[in-house]
Parts: C-alpha cells; sequence; structure tokens
C-alpha cells in the first residue's frame, strides 16, 4: 500500500502542476485584467499597479516567478485587497466554507444512507415509492432553488430560521439543506438499488439458512458490501459539495472561500483564482486518495495494486 500511496502522491503532483498550467495561461489569455475595470485610472498609474504585480513582463516569465513561489508555498499577494495574501485569504475563509461542507457531508450519509435502507427494506411498498419520489425531486432541483425555497418559507414567511451567516447552529440548518439535497438523493438511490441486489446475493440467502440474526445478517454482511458504492462516491461528493457552496454562500451571506471565489471572478484577482483552484484541486486529490484508502478497511478483501 505504501508504494501505491507514494504513485497515488506523484500522479497527483504532475495532476496538480497541469491544473496550475491550464489555469495560468488560460487567465492570461482571456480578454481584459485585473485592472482594467477602475474607472478614471490615469495610464501611467495604472502601468505603475501593472509593474507591482509583475503584469508588464512576458507572459513565461510571469509563469517562471509564479512557480518558483509557489513551490515555496507562496500564492503571492491578492491584486485587489490591498495589503491582504492569498494565504491569509484562503487561510481566514476555508475555515468556515469546511464546517459547512462537514455538516453537508454528514447529512448527505446519514439521511441518504437511511432513506436508502428504508427503501429496499419496503421494497416496491409506500415507503419506497415515498423515498424515490423524494430522491427525485432531490436530483432534478437545483441546490441553490431548494435553498431560497426554504430561505422564504423558515426564514421570511415563519422566521424559524436564520437566513444569513453561520453564527449559531440553527444558521447551518438551510444552507446545509441546500448543499445536500443532490447529495442526499443520489446516496439514497446508490443505497436502495444496491442493498436490493445484496440481499438477492446467495451468501445472504445462505446466512438466512443458517439462523442468523436479521440484524447481524443487515450490518455485518448486506450493508458493509452496500457501503462500497457509496464510499466511491465520497471523493466527488466533497467535491461537489464544496463548488456547490460557491453559489450557496452567496445565496445565505456566508464569508466562505466559495464566496470569496466568486467575488474574485468577477473582480478577475489573477492570484486568488489560482490559488483557489490549486487549494481546490489538491484537496479533491487527497479525499480520492483517502477514499481508495476506505476501501481496504470497508472490505479487506480488495486490495490496492502497488
Amino acid at each position: 500500500m505504501f508504494l501505491y500511496i507514494l504513485k497515488r502522491l506523484w500522479i497527483s503532483i504532475l495532476t496538480l502542476f497541469t491544473v496550475v498550467t491550464l489555469t495560468f495561461f488560460l487567465l492570461r489569455l482571456m480578454p481584459g485584467g485585473p485592472f482594467d475595470g477602475e474607472k478614471n485610472l490615469p495610464p501611467r498609474v495604472k502601468a505603475k499597479i501593472e509593474e507591482k504585480f509583475g503584469l508588464n513582463k512576458p507572459m513565461i516569465i510571469q509563469y517562471k516567478d509564479y512557480i518558483i513561489n509557489l513551490s515555496k508555498g507562496d500564492l503571492g499577494p491578492s491584486m485587489k485587497r490591498e495589503g491582504r495574501t492569498v494565504n491569509w485569504i484562503i487561510g481566514y475563509s476555508f475555515p468556515t466554507s469546511a464546517k459547512l461542507g462537514a455538516v453537508a457531508v454528514v447529512l448527505s450519509l446519514v439521511v441518504g444512507v437511511f432513506l436508502g435502507i428504508l427503501s429496499a427494506l419496503n421494497f416496491n411498498k409506500w415507503p419506497d415509492s415515498l423515498c424515490m419520489v423524494l430522491s427525485t425531486l432531490g436530483v432534478t432541483i437545483p441546490g441553490f432553488v431548494i435553498g431560497v425555497f426554504f430561505m422564504y418559507i423558515f426564514g421570511v414567511k415563519l422566521r424559524l430560521l436564520p437566513i444569513t451567516g453561520l453564527k449559531t447552529w440553527q444558521s447551518y440548518i438551510l444552507p446545509s439543506i441546500a448543499l445536500s439535497g443532490y447529495s442526499i438523493a443520489f446516496i439514497s438511490r446508490l443505497t436502495r438499488s444496491k442493498l436490493v441486489e445484496v440481499m438477492k446475493s446467495d451468501y445472504i440467502r445462505t446466512a438466512r439458512a443458517k439462523g442468523l440474526n436479521k440484524n447481524k445478517i443487515m450490518i455485518k454482511h448486506a450493508l458493509r458490501n452496500t457501503l462500497i458504492p457509496v464510499v466511491t462516491y465520497l471523493g466527488p461528493l466533497v467535491a461537489g459539495i464544496l463548488t456547490g457552496s460557491f453559489v450557496i454562500e452567496k445565496i445565505f451571506a456566508i464569508p466562505g472561500l466559495g464566496s470569496e471565489f466568486v467575488t474574485t471572478i468577477t473582480n478577475r484577482d489573477y492570484t486568488v483564482i489560482m490559488g483557489v483552484t490549486i487549494f481546490y484541486s489538491a484537496f479533491l486529490m487527497l479525499s480520492n486518495l483517502i477514499v481508495d484508502i476506505l476501501y481496504v478497511v470497508i472490505d479487506p478483501r480488495i486490495k490496492l495494486e502497488d
């Protein structure tokens, strides 16, 4: 497994290098720049600002300087927020996104697996039909629509829950539901289909014939194999929730990294866009590596090839 992890880390580094290179040149090749939108900015002042951030240098020199600084862990200064570095912005904003994302991931797994088990155990009965209707709605309706709907009902009309910020535990409820709506629906359908398939397999019939306890059959045999596809979805789940937080954080006025990213794209803040893209890419690769290792924990029969 150690050699496998080293191999995956090496592939991740190459992938990250490709992401950095493509993002850097695509940003530079797009029309306009971070200071083109400034009104009444004299050309001489604009030239001085571009010189300060090295934008007057040839593109390949800018790329070389960025890679050298990146290798030292320096993501550079923000071009639009004076006195703030990209490292500081990520360090300040990401914990808020991480807390919201963690709540949404746990909610997705717990509720999704529960609904999937409930559907499978009541296959073709009314609880199964109800869960499938809810999961279909969750898959088809975008998260921001769910967020705005619940914000209007529970925040504006009923005044039961806060609709901005993350100051209290109640304030996590609406954005977490909006973020996890699709994931809950997808996991419930995934769990249901896999559990129905597993419960019809030969080894489950054998366990029943031996007179094993129903709960033991469900937890030790059926559910363990059912969770493997769910674990496979963990990597994309984390990435999807963090990416979805871009819009949700903006709607609920949450000062997280997603909201910061949306603002920096509008402002064309090159260094912050680069930094957040690199950070999220590295986070996704690490999540996928952890998921691969979890396979072995859930099912020791799975061997990771070196």
